[in-house]
């Protein structure tokens, strides 16, 4: 009869062979990815819970180590109300956005990048210090924006410092992937009119235009939803892929909170992404799942519905998605595009 070792070390082997098809696994997309662009808007629950906060930094500095180039963009509800709530400056929602008057911007700010980016990059260097580094909106004119209204029942109101994205000048952000870092940016612009005030701007908008303007090969959305479901809350509707046409068509029909993201995924694949990926962030390491995996994970906006055809014709080499479009390395990037309006 077999003793225990035995059996241990049976385990041991059948973990080591599942470890080593994992990585086997991963190969193909290694090839697609390696020295490519990456960006992934980090939100929803994954940015208040500890555990998923640091398995986030472990993905990001993993994909770093396996040849990607990863750009994080991010927002901060939560710890901005928690803020404003602390100073006694009331928190007013218009038609979805947070009204930001000149006190709260500073309020805003001051959470957006002494806050969450510092604590996001202080994750990611603990596993090798200066792999993270802040790169916030309105420093050297990363992003630049306008002022916008919102019009609720027929009324319009004044948002204050809120606004939409004009421009993107992605240099230092290039900067950084030049130097192996990786940028995380907060979703601050300038006031395009007035240069010494700030905006604040949805984040999921910023991760698109940032995607656009460095030319990025994927980018990925944070959410608290395992995907984009076509007929909620009918849990077996949810969709793997959906081409730009087909998207456009279902958009009015979906829920309030899912049109910013999904616009911004739509947004980004017209604007020339090779896909956009709305992710469960609920799931530890759920980035990995995505990159390096045959299963992935979330729903994929792909530029036309031919692509699924090659997903299809390409599962045995890169699963279940289909070849991104060819990227330039970020050495070759046109630092002059992206023009974000």
């Amino acid at each position: 009869m077999a003793d225990d070792s035995t059996f241990s070390k049976e385990a041991a082997h059948e973990l080591a062979t599942v470890k080593a098809a994992t990585l086997i696994e991963s190969l193909p997309w290694l090839k697609r990815f390696s020295g490519k662009i990456v960006v992934v808007k980090f939100g929803g629950n994954a940015m208040v819970n500890d555990d998923l906060k640091r398995a986030f930094a472990e993905d990001m500095v993993y994909l770093r180590y396996a040849g990607l180039h990863p750009v994080v963009v991010h927002g901060g509800g939560p710890q901005i109300s928690a803020a404003l709530k602390e100073q006694g400056i009331q928190s007013e929602f218009r038609g979805g956005y947070r009204v930001t008057t000149t006190e709260a911007i500073t309020v805003v700010r001051d959470v957006l990048a002494g806050e969450v980016n510092r604590e996001i990059v202080d994750l990611m260097n603990e596993h090798g210090a200066g792999i993270g580094v802040g790169v916030f909106g309105d420093g050297g004119s990363l992003f630049t924006g306008e002022k916008k209204g919102v019009v609720v029942d027929g009324e319009h109101f004044d948002l204050g410092h809120v606004g939409d994205i004009t421009h993107v000048d992605p240099s230092g952000v290039l900067d950084a992937i030049r130097a192996n870092q990786i940028p995380v940016v907060s979703s601050i612009a300038i006031d395009d009119a007035h240069p010494d005030q700030a905006l604040n701007v949805n984040a999921d908008a910023a991760a698109a235009a940032l995607a656009i303007a460095l030319g990025a090969s994927k980018l990925m959305m944070l959410t608290d939803v395992p995907g984009l479901y076509r007929n909620w809350p009918d849990r077996d509707s949810i969709i793997d892929l959906i081409a730009v046409e087909e998207l456009r068509e279902l958009l009015p029909s979906l829920e309030s909170g899912m049109i910013p993201k999904m616009t911004a995924c739509l947004d980004a694949v017209v604007g020339g992404v090779g896909g956009a990926t709305i992710i469960d962030g609920r799931i530890p390491h759920s980035i990995l799942l995505e990159v390096f995996t045959l299963r992935g994970a979330g729903t994929e906006v792909i530029p036309d519905p031919s692509r699924r055809t090659e997903n299809q014709n390409t599962h045995a080499e890169i699963g279940r998605r289909g070849p991104a479009s060819p990227i330039q390395h970020p050495e070759h990037a046109d630092d002059t595009k992206g023009n974000a309006r």
